[in-house]
């Protein structure tokens, strides 16, 4: 190999080295737009925004069950945006992680406030699995736990 070849391939790999990570930090902000633009349907009460950065096939896990998209909209999602708009929602940091065309954000929070009558202080944990959908990001996944704060 001539030095020629020699720098350029070092150059490449060099610049790969570089590209790579603001890609992946382009992604990563991608992904957590995408959630982001989601818990802000809720607490705005917009079903439409709400369902349509959910995947046809979405599962969602809450209350110890699981649903459908046609069975999310018909039921929980109406308390999900009643409960996001009435109790503030303190959400730590967020951790994704992106293999290919599938990524994953888990993050813990803090719910605080009144619902109703019902006094919230609870503590929670949030997954959400995308797919790639050409160019964006579609939620295929979501699984809400949360328990009383001590």
């Amino acid at each position: 190999m001539n030095l020629t070849r020699c720098i350029l391939a070092v150059l490449a790999i060099l610049a790969l080295g570089f590209a790579a990570p603001q890609s992946q930090a382009q992604e990563s902000r991608a992904v957590l737009d995408v959630i982001e633009a989601f818990h802000a349907a809720l607490a705005a009460g917009d079903s439409t925004t709400a369902l349509a950065l959910l995947a046809d096939d979405v599962v969602i896990l809450e209350s110890g069950g699981t649903e459908d998209k046609t069975r999310y909209r018909s039921g929980h999602l109406s308390g999900d945006m009643r409960f996001a708009q009435a109790v503030p929602r303190e959400r730590g940091e967020p951790d994704v992680r992106i293999l290919g065309d599938v990524a994953w954000a888990t993050s813990t929070n803090v719910t605080q406030g009144r619902m109703g009558d019902r006094e919230i202080n609870s503590q929670g944990a949030e997954l959400v699995v995308l797919a790639r959908d050409g160019a964006s990001w579609k939620i295929t996944a979501i699984h809400w736990s949360s328990r009383n704060r001590r």
